[in-house]
């Protein structure tokens, strides 16, 4: 259950730091891919937060599936 919390505390905070990412402006924000709303959209760096944010979701679901250890006696 402790792995399970801690890696729902991590994805939240991850979750949060990708959406500031996409949501703000930044100096390399690259061309406009997809327009979201006439004053926003997708940026190609954008792609690079979103994909990065995927793979590690991946690692911390592979993380906290991985089995406990066993005390050796």
């Amino acid at each position: 259950m402790l792995r399970w919390s801690c890696a729902l505390l991590v994805a939240v905070v991850l979750s949060g730091f990708a959406f500031l990412l996409v949501t703000g402006r930044y100096i390399s924000d690259g061309p406009v891919i997809a327009t979201v709303a006439p004053a926003h959209g997708l940026h190609a760096g954008d792609l690079v937060v979103i994909v990065g944010w995927a793979v590690s979701m991946l690692a911390l679901l592979r993380l906290a599936w991985l089995p406990g250890r066993t005390a050796r006696r």
